[in-house]
This record gives C-alpha cells, sequence and structure tokens, in this order.
C-alpha cells in the first residue's frame, strides 16, 4: 500500500519564493548576484592560499575547506532555482528530490563542523601559542577534516533513508526554493514521528555538539584576550571574534529556528526567510567575515588579481 501510495509522486513542484512576476525577477537578479559573488569570492580564496605558500597553515587550510563547501553549498540550491525561472518549469523529480536535500544536509554539515574546527584552531593559537605548531600538526588537521566529511555523510544518508520510507500521495507542491525537510514531512501520507524523533535528538546533537564547542573555544579566547595589557590589542582580538561569532549566531539560530521546533510551530514564510539566510546569505558573507579583513589574505589576494590583470594587459 505504502509502494502505491508513493508511485503517485514521481515530481514534486517547487513553488519558489514568491508567485508574482515582478517579485521574481527582483529575487531572480538579487540570487544570480548572490551566486556569482559566493563562487568568485570563495575561488579567488581557494587560488590565493594555493598560490601563496606563506598561507599554507592550518588556519587557511580550514579556510579552503570551508570556502570549498560554501561554493559547494550554494551550488546545490540557487542554480536550480535559476533554472526553473529561465525555463519556466517548477518540476523537480523525487529522486532529484531526495539528491539535493542529501547534499544540502551534507554540506549544512560540513559548515557546522568545519565552524567548530576554526574556533578550535583560533582558541590553540591564543591560548596557546608556544605548543600551536606541536598540537595542529598536518595529520590533526586532515583527521579534523577527513573527519567531519564522514560523520556529514553518514548523518545525512540517515535522515535520506528515513525520507526515502515515506509515501507520498496527491499533494506535491512544495512552498520552498528546494527539497527542504520540513515542507516534504507535511506533504508525506505516512507516519512521520520517527523523522521528526530523530531530527530532534540525533539531529540535534550533530548540530549542537559543535556549536557548544564554538562558544567553549570563544569563551576561552575572550578570558586570554582580557589578559592582554594593550587596549589596541585587546580590540583588534574581539573585533576578529565579533565577527566570526555573528556569522555563527546566524547560521545556528536559523537552523535552530526551522528544524529545531515541532512542525505544528512552523510557517512556511518564515521558515523559507530564514533558511535563504544559512543557504544563499552565509555563503555570500563567509568571503568577506573570514577572509577580506585578514591583511595576509588581502595581500594574496592583491597579488593573484594583479597578476590576472598584468597578464591580460
Amino acid at each position: 500500500m505504502g509502494e502505491a501510495n508513493q508511485s503517485r509522486v514521481s515530481e514534486f513542484l517547487l513553488l519558489g519564493l514568491s508567485r508574482q512576476p515582478q517579485q521574481q525577477q527582483l529575487l531572480f537578479l538579487l540570487f544570480l548576484t548572490m551566486y556569482l559573488a559566493t563562487v568568485l569570492g570563495n575561488l579567488l580564496i581557494l587560488l590565493a592560499i594555493s598560490v601563496d605558500s606563506r598561507l599554507h597553515i592550518p588556519m587557511y587550510f580550514f579556510l579552503c575547506n570551508l570556502s570549498f563547501v560554501d561554493t559547494c553549498f550554494s551550488s546545490t540550491t540557487v542554480p536550480k532555482v535559476l533554472a526553473n525561472h529561465v525555463l519556466g518549469s517548477q518540476t523537480i523529480s523525487f529522486s532529484g528530490c531526495l539528491t539535493q536535500m542529501y547534499f544540502v544536509f551534507m554540506f549544512v554539515d560540513m559548515d557546522n563542523f568545519l565552524l567548530a574546527v576554526m574556533a578550535y584552531d583560533r582558541f590553540v593559537a591564543v591560548c596557546h601559542p608556544l605548543h600551536y605548531s606541536a598540537k595542529m600538526t598536518p595529520q590533526l588537521c586532515a583527521l579534523l577534516v577527513t573527519g567531519s566529511w564522514v560523520i556529514a555523510n553518514l548523518n545525512v544518508l540517515l535522515h535520506t533513508l528515513l525520507m526515502a520510507r515515506l509515501s507520498f500521495c496527491a499533494d506535491n507542491a512544495i512552498p520552498h526554493f528546494f527539497c527542504d525537510v520540513t515542507p516534504l514531512l507535511k506533504l508525506s501520507c505516512s507516519d512521520t514521528h520517527l523523522n521528526e524523533v530523530m531530527i530532534l535528538t540525533e539531529g540535534a546533537l550533530i548540530m549542537i555538539t559543535p556549536f557548544v564547542c564554538i562558544l567553549a573555544s570563544y569563551i576561552l579566547i575572550t578570558c586570554a584576550v582580557l589578559r592582554i595589557p594593550s587596549t589596541k590589542g585587546r580590540w583588534k582580538a574581539f573585533s576578529t571574534c565579533g565577527s566570526h561569532l555573528a556569522v555563527v549566531s546566524l547560521f545556528y539560530g536559523t537552523i535552530i529556528a526551522v528544524y529545531f521546533n515541532p512542525s505544528s510551530s512552523h510557517s512556511s514564510e518564515k521558515d523559507t526567510v530564514a533558511t535563504v539566510m544559512y543557504t544563499v546569505v552565509t555563503p555570500t558573507l563567509n568571503p568577506f567575515i573570514y577572509s577580506l579583513r585578514n591583511r595576509d589574505l588581502k595581500r594574496a589576494l592583491g597579488k593573484v588579481v594583479g597578476r590576472k590583470m598584468f597578464s591580460v594587459s
């Protein structure tokens, strides 16, 4: 019976962010601009770090991974939105929907883990500067990133398999711009209790544990910074931490608001706005907040851009 019900829906309709033609045009230009800024900004960071040997240290190794993940993260949703607008189509196949969901949340998990790893790296650098090289070895850095990829894939595979077992009946319209978990659960005509329990327990653990690590790292960093006698040095350190924590708050705040509340309290409009913040806005801001405020990276980016302009001329 479940298989028969599921076979009734072979594709879904992504309704997007608006049904008003003028708003759709504006949103298309906004999404296109932000996507190009995300891709260009993160690719420039990857190129600058790869060509400058002075940046081959743990902090920039993690930043390279974050830039790669953010580029892939945006690429799982925004190109589909743009293509649907150009082609005048809203459809996505059932398998395509599950695939998109898999990659979206794999990259969400990776962002989550990398933010925690980067916070730990800063903790070691600020609180244990004399032991930084001994603690943050290349082997440990590679292990942290590899372990993050493994855990992220296993976590998302679990939730994708749980979603794949559900039956979907007549209604196939998703009031969203990509295949998100919450609207899919609302469309299912099966019992979604297990899915919701796993999101609120195992899923919450995956998200909250790195968040707690970030908070602990920055509390210890703050204590160390407060012991710095120089007011200028103290302000500079707090300014850098404040920028990082602003993006962390935006990323985690929107995710918690969307996914870790009972489904009955969800509003599709509020969920969509919050989702845009962490899927589109945050990856666009990350290159500026994490990188362009950094003098060493600015210098490397200047050399890369200057070299390209010189070769063209």
